[in-house]
């Protein structure tokens, strides 16, 4: 069996474990040609989230927390049957997962702190929505008798 072509980093250095992945192959539905029906190319990956010692503490805690409506038992699952080829279909799958836990363990963004307009600015606007609005009434035709 063929290897990954990989590590898939998920943030920095640090990558998918590849000993905690464990793979399913099934056959894909949908249409194909004869060779579909007896290939496995759909592929599902699983990777134990709650148990893994592959991602720092608090890496993990935000994962659990955030994925906590898709997990099964703790697990993440990714599936991939887009291509025909079962290779390809696990590369896909390792890079949708990879991805899945970079967004799930990404620290909390920073939090906005409001800026205050400078007053000028507002007086400007002021000023040439009063301008505007002048214009707009002389357009009526109401004093052109």
């Amino acid at each position: 069996m063929g290897h990954m072509s990989g590590p898939y980093f998920i943030r920095g250095s640090v990558s998918l474990p590849e000993a905690e992945l464990s793979w399913r192959f099934s056959r894909s539905s949908g249409p194909g040609g004869q060779h579909v029906n007896t290939s496995d190319s759909q592929v599902e990956l699983r990777f134990d989230l709650a148990r893994t010692e592959a991602l720092p503490p608090v890496w993990k805690e935000r994962a659990l927390q955030r994925l906590e409506g898709r997990l099964v038992d703790g697990a993440v699952v990714v599936r991939s049957s887009e291509h025909r080829s079962q290779w390809r279909n696990r590369e896909a799958a390792a890079v949708r997962l990879a991805a899945l836990l970079a967004e799930a363990t990404a620290p909390p963004p920073k939090a906005r702190r409001p800026t205050r307009i400078p007053r000028g600015i507002n007086e400007r606007r002021l000023r040439e929505k009063k301008q505007r609005s002048d214009t707009k009434r002389g357009r009526s035709a109401r004093d052109w008798g």
